[in-house]
């Protein structure tokens, strides 16, 4: 038996980070598209790594900070594990990311780009959410109201995106 085995905690399910970072990467094409149209896919793409990589570093020093530091030590072991634990919120934006430069590098206008990141970004939150719900063995029901409500989150993005964009 390892000492994963004999904890006491449940076991971690890392799909918030992943489901949170879709979010966010949704948020973000939205809010780039506001004004001025969207900004070119290498544009699109860019602010989206940099924006997952920055609340990335945040939720690290979020944690850090919520563990315990400056009261426990903070080794560079246990920065390592909070970094690998938050990983999945920065790892979300990239498939909205490559989507929005694979559109664009087969002729399609910015405007098409931003739409399909969007759509893969609204679809990743949708899958992670499900996978998690699948991963702790939750009920059916559990699992349809989980991606429900992610869907919905992600078509307030849209909307938003959709009625902003419009002005």
């Amino acid at each position: 038996m390892n000492g994963r085995e004999m904890s006491a905690e449940p076991e971690r399910v890392g799909f918030a980070g992943a489901v949170y970072g879709s979010l966010l990467a949704a948020s973000v094409i939205a809010g780039s598209t506001a004004e001025g149209g969207p900004p070119s896919a290498a544009e699109l793409a860019t602010l989206l790594i940099c924006t997952g990589v920055v609340f990335w570093v945040a939720h690290v020093y979020a944690q850090v900070v919520s563990r315990g530091y400056p009261v426990k030590p903070l080794t560079w072991t246990n920065l390592h594990a909070v970094a690998r634990d938050e990983w999945p919120l920065a790892q979300a934006s990239i498939p909205p990311a490559v989507a929005a430069v694979l559109v664009s590098g087969l002729g399609a206008s910015n405007t098409v780009a931003a739409w399909t990141a969007l759509g893969i970004a609204v679809a990743s939150q949708v899958a992670w959410a499900v996978a998690a719900a699948v991963k702790v063995h939750s009920s059916k029901g559990v699992v349809v109201s989980s991606g429900i409500i992610n869907l919905v989150l992600g078509l307030a993005i849209v909307a938003l995106k959709t009625v902003v964009g419009s002005h």
